[in-house]
């Protein structure tokens, strides 16, 4: 059980790695137009767009990323609990 515990809490913190990346590949010109630009575009941009479509930018600063990253920070916690949980009923 613990096994699956890890593989998910890996899962998330390799993809929260992965948005870190692309969001600082908007501070270069044409580097979301590279491969590793469009692969990642492909991994991050569905999870990225929903917050963008309820949270507006504030001018040219986009925050949606940061609540994002709160909502993978809660799903890792939640997973933690669920585990905590599931073992004390074992």
């Amino acid at each position: 059980m613990d096994y699956v515990l890890t593989f998910l809490t890996t899962l998330i913190q390799v993809y929260s790695y992965a948005l870190i990346i692309y969001i600082l590949m908007s501070w270069f010109p044409n580097a979301r137009d590279s491969r590793f630009g469009q692969l990642l575009a492909t991994i991050c941009e569905p999870y990225l767009e929903p917050f963008r479509r309820v949270i507006p930018p504030l001018g040219i600063i986009d925050i949606s990323p940061i609540i994002a990253f709160l909502v993978l920070e809660f799903a890792t916690r939640g997973l933690y609990a669920l585990f905590d949980i599931l073992q004390a009923q074992i």
